[in-house]
């Protein structure tokens, strides 16, 4: 068992990650690596802010739309039975779905990958039955395959950042980088959003938690 302060492998991330955001008059959240146009706020990452984003206004609010969008709602049952079934915290699996799909369940990406957790058809094929594979863009089925996919990356690379790392650019990509986060943009920012929103998340809803993470091989 070895105890990693959570903070410090945030800090230890480059700071060039983004991840800008906004809330619409209907209530849906709109996500892009970039300040697409003025309603975009800068959400998490960005030289000179907090690297906490529960710290700063825009983190703040998606932190609460996090916790009221129906569309994040209509999941929190599933994402609490997977995280029991397969040994992955729910905030963790909050996180990487607000990050991949912006809780758009019907995601599909140009290569192919579906659903919530935006999976591709190779990790289906290895983490999912044929049956459920068929039915991957359904929401339960997405978050549990997700889910299993994520908790097995942990269990092998021992680290969550490493694993988050896998699961963006591949275990070839992580293993050729010595088993580290690979020099690679989108994967480190995709490493570095992921790991700044579920730290957030666990401030919030378990602080005792939020001082240090535990990671069990």
């Amino acid at each position: 068992m070895k105890a990693w302060p959570l903070l410090l492998l945030i800090l230890a991330l480059p700071v060039r990650a983004e991840l800008w955001g906004y809330v619409d008059v209907a209530g849906m959240a709109h996500f892009s690596p970039r300040q697409l146009d003025a309603h975009y706020n800068l959400v998490l990452g960005g030289v000179g802010m907090q690297r906490v984003p529960g710290k700063t206004d825009a983190g703040l609010a998606l932190l609460s739309w996090l916790e009221i969008a129906p569309e994040v709602k209509a999941v929190q049952p599933w994402l609490r039975e997977a995280a029991a079934q397969h040994g992955v915290d729910a905030d963790l699996l909050k996180a990487v779905i607000a990050v991949e799909s912006g809780y758009q369940r019907a995601a599909v990406s140009p290569r192919g990958a579906l659903g919530l957790m935006q999976i591709t058809p190779e990790a289906a094929s290895r983490y999912a039955t044929p049956a459920d594979a068929a039915r991957l863009i359904e929401p339960r089925i997405n978050i549990h395959t997700g889910a299993r996919m994520l908790a097995d990356l942990i269990r092998r690379f021992r680290s969550i950042d490493v694993a988050l790392a896998a699961w963006n650019a591949g275990e070839g990509a992580v293993r050729r980088a010595g088993n580290r986060v690979p020099d690679i943009d989108e994967t480190q920012a995709h490493v570095q959003l992921v790991l700044e929103l579920y730290w957030a998340l666990l401030q919030q809803s378990q602080p005792a938690r939020a001082q240090r993470l535990t990671l069990h091989p």
